[in-house]
């Protein structure tokens, strides 16, 4: 009788320790679970483990995607590089789906896609969110640059908020180690050169206009992080309309030079004009003419490799 007792203690135990471990399980649930809660702008979106179809709505998340080597099922595209894909990443997006612009997605084809997950940017959000989050778990990330104040590395807390989706945050912080030592060898080079003083100017349709030394990531990654020098008449924050006359004061030793499509006749009288030919930047042929594509590049690990490629080419080290 008393083998008999000690037995059924025995399995009793056991069974209390089976129920405890299913108990445990349940309170705590895993990626094996399935799904796993993403925090973001809008509070918490609940996503699949194993993401198989997500759709994005603006261009530096295709660009953090690509980075961790994730392809989006949709992307946005936008009427300014012609209605398409961004053409530094088509390369790597053929055959993905496109579903209207950041401002004005298209639901119906985003849901026809039946995404597993949205991603988009704050912009985009203000307008969309609640429809878009009707179709799937809707991302929101993102936010004013202004708002990270001198912390020149804000871009990248997207970047691994993304690879966390995807349990690649180990493959993306590799990824931004690689490009910050990238970037350190291309700042040796410059800060090397005896004249570097560098104005960002973009023509519009009817005005001219200087970049600030911060308010875009990519004016932060010419000034801080590769270490040109602003020129005169470059705002500290945020850019300013440049008058042709006020030209000869800029005394720019490099000048990039972005025109919008729009631009073409407002840019021929400048360029036409003598107040321009006598900056150094403009005698010693040191005028780098790029598109809008910089403004995109300098939101991600590849386009940022790629602006740098292009300086160091143009500056010729």
């Amino acid at each position: 009788m008393y083998r008999m007792k000690s037995i059924q203690v025995l399995i009793l135990a056991v069974l209390m320790l089976l129920l405890a471990a299913c108990n445990n399980t349940t309170a705590e649930p895993s990626s094996d679970s399935g799904t796993r809660t993403i925090a973001h702008l809008k509070g918490e979106a609940v996503i699949p483990s194993k993401i198989e179809k997500i759709v994005v709505l603006t261009a530096e998340y295709i660009d953090h995607l690509l980075t961790i080597g994730e392809k989006p099922y949709g992307v946005n595209t936008e009427a300014r590089y012609g209605g398409d894909y961004l053409p530094y990443l088509a390369g790597m997006l053929e055959g993905v789906a496109t579903v209207g612009s950041a401002d004005n997605p298209n639901l119906e084809a985003i849901a026809l896609l039946e995404p597993d997950v949205i991603l988009i940017e704050s912009r985009t959000a203000e307008n969309t969110y609640e429809q878009l989050n009707q179709i799937a778990p809707t991302v929101v990330l993102g936010n004013e640059w202004l708002d990270y104040g001198d912390d020149t590395s804000f871009w990248t807390k997207d970047l691994l908020t993304i690879a966390e989706m995807y349990d690649k945050t180990d493959l993306a912080k590799q990824k931004i180690a690689e490009l910050e030592q990238k970037t350190a060898q291309a700042s040796e080079k410059i800060k090397a050169l005896d004249n570097k003083q560098l104005a960002y100017l973009r023509v519009r349709a009817k005005a001219l206009q200087v970049y600030a030394q911060k308010g875009h990531p990519t004016n932060v990654l010419l000034y801080q992080d590769l270490g040109f020098e602003p020129a005169a008449l470059t705002p500290e924050e945020q850019r300013a309309d440049l008058s042709l006359e006020k030209i000869p004061e800029l005394g720019a030793d490099f000048i990039v030079l972005e025109a919008d499509p729009n631009a073409g006749d407002f840019l021929g009288n400048m360029q036409d004009s003598a107040l321009w030919s006598n900056i150094p930047a403009v005698r010693e042929g040191r005028v780098h003419e790029t598109d809008s594509f910089w403004l995109f590049k300098g939101w991600g690990v590849i386009g940022r490799g790629e602006i740098i490629d292009e300086i160091l080419a143009w500056i010729g080290k």
